[in-house]
């Protein structure tokens, strides 16, 4: 196959990956194995925001190949999809037309419904209200706040929105929700709805990966991860503070 193609798969592969909430480890590792199932020598650079790829052909020429991530999201199904893909890949090498048809498909493959993940924030929310010790009532309103947030925020995802503007309007819309019911129903405490609505929020996935990235010793991808993680928290953080200053001065 020509070289050309190989890094076409290769590249494609690395995409979903990155674009789906893989570690730069793990996307540098399946395209390398792209490379080597057709007998090819890779090079593979990752980070946050792109890809970069240098392949020697079987004459020694060089093939680069460059891809910039532009939208992230956190769908392991499609990660689990490439991972398999590839280690087929290692034991039967297909097609160049077969390949990108397969990896196509992947990049296609219907998530979980909107119905399905609004159900799992929404229990989330629940179950981590009375992990932290809050009361039944305090667990139902983070359940509807935390319903209502997370259906907001994938509206406003799908129409694309500044992300870190996003989370902070999360934040304010948590906190001012949280005081706004406490004031109407005062058995109901504040804090507590605050804790269980902000947890669907929270980047877990990032901030295991950028840990993972940086003791694999990708260093630039696991700290760049890190970073955007914090600013992520503090967006959230800034938004819940502003709601309290502002609300608990009129209530």
């Amino acid at each position: 196959m020509e070289t050309r193609k190989v890094a076409e798969i290769a590249i494609s592969a690395g995409e979903i990956l990155l674009s789906n909430g893989a570690e730069a480890y793990r996307v540098e590792e399946t395209i390398a194995k792209v490379c080597n199932s057709y007998g090819l020598t890779g090079e593979c650079i990752s980070n946050l925001t792109g890809i970069f790829i240098s392949i020697t052909g079987p004459e020694g020429e060089l093939v680069t190949s460059i891809k910039r991530i532009r939208q992230r999201r956190v769908d392991l199904y499609r990660v689990e999809l490439v991972n398999s893909f590839s280690r087929k890949l290692m034991e039967n090498p297909v097609s160049y037309e077969e390949a990108i048809r397969i990896l196509k498909d992947i990049n296609n493959a219907p998530s979980f419904s909107l119905g399905i993940r609004l159900m799992a924030a929404s229990m989330t929310s629940f179950i981590y209200t009375l992990f932290f010790k809050g009361t039944v009532p305090d667990a139902i309103v983070a359940l509807m706040i935390s319903l209502g947030i997370y259906f907001i925020l994938q509206k406003i995802d799908e129409v694309g929105f500044f992300q870190f503007l996003q989370f902070f309007l999360s934040g304010f819309l948590i906190g001012a929700l949280s005081i706004t019911v406490q004031y109407i129903l005062p058995f109901i405490h504040k804090d507590n709805v605050i804790t269980g609505a902000i947890i669907v929020l929270l980047p877990g996935v990032s901030l295991t990966n950028a840990i993972k990235d940086i003791l694999y010793g990708d260093y630039v991808s696991g700290l760049a991860q890190f970073g955007e993680t914090v600013l992520i928290i503090i967006a959230m953080s800034a938004g819940i503070v502003t709601a309290l200053s502002l609300f608990m001065k009129w209530m």
